[in-house]
């Protein structure tokens, strides 16, 4: 019986992960059919299967070597090729080789990033990850589908979606650094802060869920650039 325990609570991470590409197929089927606002709700569920598989596993302690390989292929499919099929099903397929390059260079540099990711985690501050993360890339692609279709005069700027995509793409194989948040210390002064800031943010996304993902994601992309940009012009200072 011990057994038989020990053995479901091993498996359960890796059905997480199994949810995760399944969802994330069923995302691709739903944008060849043009049905793109599922697709992209569908780009969320799979990141939320991907997020419990991690957790589930480190709780249970039954994190092996098997189960992180096995995240990253799923991570490529559910956060490479979705949300990719998505862009160019939704607007890159009107820009020709354009639309195509831009899709492939997507999966390409998340799957760089990933590998990269595997061999360096070992030796890197888990409070911070190096280049973009492919989850938070997918989601953004997923939102800003989200936002075109809630406002349909953006669909003009179609070549802007392809262009943040391709940014997004290189942010993933940079050397700017983002908060991973896996591991937060609040002092308790700025807890109270913390709490009315989270309040109001899900306040924000109960009246305007798209708008305020839109936000936090851009905001967050936009974060690790400010704060390169700003450390660059203050070691150049300290140097003088």
């Amino acid at each position: 019986m011990q057994r038989n325990r020990f053995g479901l609570i091993y498996l359960l991470p890796n059905l997480f992960t199994a949810a995760s590409i399944f969802v994330a197929v069923v995302s691709m089927v739903t944008a060849l059919h043009g049905e793109y606002e599922k697709s992209a709700w569908l780009i969320f569920l799979s990141l939320l299967f991907d997020g419990l598989d991690g957790r589930v596993a480190r709780l249970a302690r039954t994190t092996s070597k098997f189960g992180i390989e096995f995240d990253s292929l799923a991570d490529i499919v559910a956060f490479g090729v979705a949300p990719a099929l998505l862009a160019y099903q939704f607007i890159g397929c009107h820009y020709g080789r354009f639309g195509v390059l831009v899709m492939a260079l997507f999966i390409i540099f998340g799957a760089v990033r990933l590998a990269r990711f595997n061999v360096m985690s070992p030796n890197t501050d888990p409070t911070v990850f190096i280049g973009v993360p492919i989850p938070t890339a997918a989601i953004f692609v997923a939102v800003w589908v989200l936002m075109f279709l809630r406002y349909p005069s953006l669909q003009q700027m179609g070549g802007a979606l392809l262009g943040g995509m391709l940014f997004v793409s290189l942010l993933m194989v940079s050397n700017i650094r983002y908060p991973s948040f896996k591991k937060i210390r609040l002092e308790k002064p700025i807890v109270t802060k913390t709490l009315l800031l989270l309040i109001l943010f899900v306040s924000l996304l109960y009246l305007y869920p798209v708008e305020g993902l839109t936000l936090l994601i851009s905001l967050y992309i936009l974060w690790g650039l400010v704060r390169t940009f700003y450390m660059l012009v203050y070691r150049k200072r300290k140097s003088f």
